[in-house]
């Protein structure tokens, strides 16, 4: 039997400076700072109010507060809230800005089969 986890799993705390890739399963949060590339398949990644963050990101779900630079892909939803500030393109399924967030980029929003609910893969739409 598969034990399921709730929660954050890993805390990168407001006075912690991290360099490279970071690689996870389950649940991250950052409040520090962090240079490098995100990948989770099935996580979800929360970049706190006082985060600064430079780094592509792939993952599931992502939650931002903070700061990044960088592209931010999710294979299910990005969710920007307030008061966050984010430099750079937006892909996924889902997307959602709240009022008083500073984006600057691209957003496309892939499109899901409804009766599956994955993402299709738009490469295979391409002439």
């Amino acid at each position: 039997m598969k034990k399921t986890r709730k929660g954050i799993q890993t805390f990168l705390g407001p006075e912690t400076t991290l360099e490279g890739k970071l690689v996870f399963e389950g649940t991250v949060r950052l409040d520090g700072h962090f240079t490098g590339t995100v990948e989770s398949k099935e996580g979800t990644m929360v970049v706190g109010d006082k985060a600064v963050i430079h780094a592509d990101i792939l993952v599931h779900t992502a939650v931002v507060c903070g700061e990044v630079s960088g592209n931010i892909n999710a294979t299910n939803r990005i969710e920007l809230h307030s008061p966050a500030r984010v430099f750079g393109d937006l892909c996924a399924p889902t997307v959602v800005i709240d009022a008083g967030v500073v984006f600057h980029g691209n957003c496309s929003m892939k499109p899901q089969d409804s009766a599956s609910g994955k993402t299709i893969d738009l490469s295979e739409w391409q002439t």
